[in-house]
């Protein structure tokens, strides 16, 4: 393969690569609206109870009474709720731990607490004081489920919240039995589900409509968006972590929009009797599918994930049989090289021919300098004679291009690295190498295999294409150790293949 092809596919990932890892999330685009499915202020029924009401012109519930916790306990977590709003304060993941060894907690803006609910933006019953029926409990096999109860009730208006907890479960069931509200606004708050922002993925809001995962950022929400069907939930999300609101019923809206600089969701139903579930904790593709609301679309496998998704499973299951993900992950380098063998190692073989008609493709083009067509002619005739395809190299190169990306993605987001141990010193597979080698043995393959593969270069570009190496030695400085495993690997056995081809030329040629 042309050396200048290759050096543009290089850097064609080289920058797909730093731009989605160093570089916050772009926004999608905004969605298609139509008269069914999205209104924008301007646009909504004129009969209804607007949005544009003045605050001061709905009455306000009364806020009167001492803010009263409740803890309940069970096998994964810690959820902290609070009378205040009747609302969500935060979950402790006893499973999962932070830098200093302490439990991951999730927890939402003090002004505005998880599960807030109100008739408007206001969410003006996250500041009344419900209450409270219940008390600190801890659940396990004698005590499977608890339930703990809100109750508000002034000017002519009544909520009663039941939180239904289970012990060995994530979830937990919600449900709103309200008076004198025709409809209602529920939220996460603006960073319930966030623990910690990383700019190599998405942090924030995210609405799934039917089977559409839409993720917001707060320049992508310059006016609010409104969306009136086939809305499965809402959640907050990081990384690895994410919280969400299920709707068990009919939503009449559900909107994203710019809350004081953060980006918020929030669905609105009608007044009554209406059911949720409610999720806060890892992203856990399996268990999120599991439970079978759509709640395993918050893992955003990219747009390879048609690849992404079996290379994902291939990994546990590998996992399941040697219980180390770094070998996992190597097993499954090594499986997903097998198939384009054969491409790879036609590509290498035209290249190295290539190389050896070089000296007769530079007397050519002199020889036509000053005739582009006829040099175009003569050039596709040697290639023709000596039985060479000058895009060989580039083929195979191009095939594994989206098997990359997806198992860059699966690599980049899967929450089972994190934590994980390989070997020696690397102990957290999510992480970078904290001392460099990797990166480095990884940045001397590629020079290794610059200085086995065929060229059919000049010196001066030769020396262009060593600097690719330390250009990618630089940018998997700080790439996740797993990411680093997996291109290490690749390219040890690329330069197995290209030894083996290089060795059965000779022969060939002898």
């Amino acid at each position: 393969m042309d050396k200048r092809m290759l050096l543009a596919i290089i850097l064609s990932i080289a920058i797909l690569i730093t731009y989605q890892y160093l570089m916050p999330t772009a926004p999608p685009p905004a969605p298609v609206k139509d008269a069914k499915e999205a209104v924008t202020e301007k646009d909504k029924n004129p009969k209804a109870v607007p949005q544009s009401i003045a605050p001061s012109l709905i009455p306000k519930p009364e806020t009167s009474g001492v803010e009263e916790e409740i803890k309940v306990e069970n096998d994964l977590y810690i959820a902290v709720l609070t009378s205040k709003g009747g609302a969500m304060k935060s979950i402790e993941l006893k499973k999962f731990k932070d830098k200093s060894g302490g439990s991951i907690i999730l927890k939402g803006d003090d002004v505005l607490s998880p599960l807030s609910m109100g008739m408007d933006e206001e969410f003006q019953f996250s500041n009344v004081n419900f209450s409270a029926k219940g008390k600190n409990i801890k659940l396990d096999a004698a005590s499977k489920t608890a339930d703990i109860i809100f109750e508000y009730s002034a000017g002519g208006r009544s909520i009663r919240r039941t939180y239904t907890f289970h012990s060995s479960d994530y979830g937990i069931d919600l449900k709103d039995e309200t008076g004198g509200l025709t409809s209602y606004w529920i939220t996460l708050g603006k960073n319930f589900g966030i623990y910690e922002k990383d700019d190599s993925t998405h942090f924030g809001p995210v609405i799934l409509k039917d089977a559409d995962r839409m993720e917001f950022t707060v320049k992508d929400l310059k006016e609010t968006k409104n969306f009136r069907e086939g809305i499965k939930w809402i959640a907050q999300e990081d990384k690895y972590f994410f919280s969400s609101i299920v709707p068990k019923g009919q939503v009449e809206e559900a909107k994203a929009w710019n809350r004081n600089g953060e980006p918020m969701t929030a669905i609105k139903v009608t007044g009554g009797v209406n059911n949720y579930f409610i999720y806060a904790g890892p992203k856990e593709y399996d268990s999120l599918k599991k439970i079978g609301a759509g709640l395993e679309h918050i893992v955003d496998f990219g747009f390879f994930s048609i690849l992404a998704r079996p290379l994902f499973w291939l990994m546990k299951l590998f996992y399941g049989i040697f219980p180390n993900y770094g070998v996992a992950i190597i097993i499954l380098t090594i499986l997903v090289r097998i198939p384009f063998i054969p491409l790879i190692n036609k590509g290498q073989a035209s290249m190295k021919k290539l190389q050896d008609i070089q000296p007769r493709m530079a007397e050519v083009k002199e020889k036509y300098k000053s005739d582009p067509q006829r040099m175009q002619k003569e050039l596709m005739e040697l290639y023709k004679k000596n039985k060479v395809n000058p895009m060989g190299g580039c083929l195979p190169m191009l095939l594994q291009i989206p098997v990359f990306f997806a198992l860059y993605k699966v690599l980049l987001i899967a929450i089972e690295l994190r934590g994980a141990p390989f070997a020696l010193w690397i102990t957290d597979l999510s992480i970078k190498d904290p001392y460099y080698i990797m990166p480095v043995v990884m940045g001397a393959t590629m020079v290794i295999q610059q200085k086995m593969t065929p060229s059919s270069v000049d010196p001066t570009q030769q020396k262009i294409m060593m600097i690719m190496p330390v250009v990618f030695t630089f940018m998997f400085l700080t790439f996740p150790s797993g990411l680093v495993l997996y291109w290490l690997v690749n390219n040890t056995l690329s330069i197995a293949q290209q030894w083996q081809v290089n060795k059965k030329l000779k022969k060939q040629q002898a």
